[in-house]
């Protein structure tokens, strides 16, 4: 699991790390199906899309993006996969992000 971003550790690579979960939540949809996924202990695909409404390879794209940044962990469940957020991931994101505006913002 990546530290989280702190005022005393801004290296690169956590600042890479940050910026692919940032880039992953910066689509409407994969914050739906945060919302959707959050609101249930697990799910699958199909459950996502039709919540959605949107195509299922639109939502398994979107399922992918969010698993390869480590904010969505999946398990394979017979023929279909299940989803589910990765809770401390969030809460990573979110206190680099917390630091990272204190930083910033600290000058002030």
């Amino acid at each position: 699991m990546n530290a989280p971003l702190t005022e005393k550790t801004c290296g690169f690579a956590d600042s890479q790390a940050v910026a692919a979960k940032l880039a992953a939540l910066s689509h409407p949809a994969r914050i739906e199906i945060l919302r959707h996924l959050s609101a249930s202990r697990s799910c699958c695909c199909r459950e996502v899309v039709d919540h959605l409404d949107l195509a299922q390879s639109t939502v398994s794209q979107h399922l992918k993006i969010l698993v390869d940044a480590g904010l969505v962990r999946y398990e394979p469940d017979r023929q279909r996969s299940r989803y589910e957020v990765d809770s401390d991931a969030l809460e990573d994101v979110s206190r680099s992000l917390a630091a990272l505006v204190n930083s910033c913002c600290s000058g002030r």
